[in-house]
This record gives structure tokens, sequence and C-alpha cells, in this order.
């Protein structure tokens, strides 16, 4: 059974810190192209970072970049989303996702064919 396990998030100030973990399980991990996306209410879910099978490449939207870090563990089957200078508008809910495609870098929900079930990001002004 594939799970994506999301955890670590929570409320944090502006300007702060929070780092995401997504555990996987139920398939080959260190073959996935990896992901994070997120949603707010009324609002399509957006790609935030992804990273290739090997933790080689990384990729960024445009709003993340220079503030957020993606990275993997293949031993460890683990995703990780460093979030550093948050502001209000990083608020939503964090979900991973994984892409078993080979091609890289995607960054539309339909490439993904698993995801967790999402953890919740509050920043405060």
């Amino acid at each position: 059974q594939v799970q994506l396990v999301e955890s670590g998030g929570g409320v944090v100030q502006a300007g702060g810190s929070l780092r995401l973990d997504c555990a996987a399980s139920g398939f080959t991990f260190s073959s996935y192209n990896l992901a994070w996306f997120r949603q707010e209410p009324g609002k399509e879910r957006e790609f935030v970072a992804g990273i290739n099978w090997s933790g080689t490449m990384t990729h960024y939207g445009d709003s993340e970049k220079g503030r957020f870090t993606i990275s993997r563990d293949n031993a460890k089957n683990t995703v990780y989303l460093q979030m550093n200078s948050l502001k209000p508008e990083d608020t939503a809910v964090y979900y991973c996702a994984a892409d078993g495609s080979g091609n890289y870098p995607r960054t539309g929900t339909y490439a993904y064919s698993y995801w967790g079930q999402g953890t919740q990001v509050t920043v405060s002004s």
C-alpha cells in the first residue's frame, strides 16, 4: 500500500522557519521524482519545489526561490522541505507528491500519481 505521510507543519511567526518531512512507503522511493505543493482555501494547488530521483537536481516556484530548500534521503525514504523567512502568504496546506514517469522537471499536479494527506502551515504576521 502506497503511503506518503507529511509532518512538521504548525504555526510560526513571520520570519521564522519550519521543516516539513514526508515519509514514504509502498513503492520504490529512490526511482521517483518528488515534489511539494501547497493549497490555500478556494485556490488551486500550486507547485512549490521539486527534486529528481537522485537528489542531484532541484527546482522551485518563483516565490520560494532562495527561501525554501527541498532535499531527500533515499535511505530513509523521506523528502524534506526546509522553509526559511516565512511570510503570511506562505500559509497553506502543504502536500508531498511522487512521480514515477522519469520525466523531470514537472510542475503540474497531473504529473504526480501519489499524494500525501497534507500538513497545515500557518504563518502569523
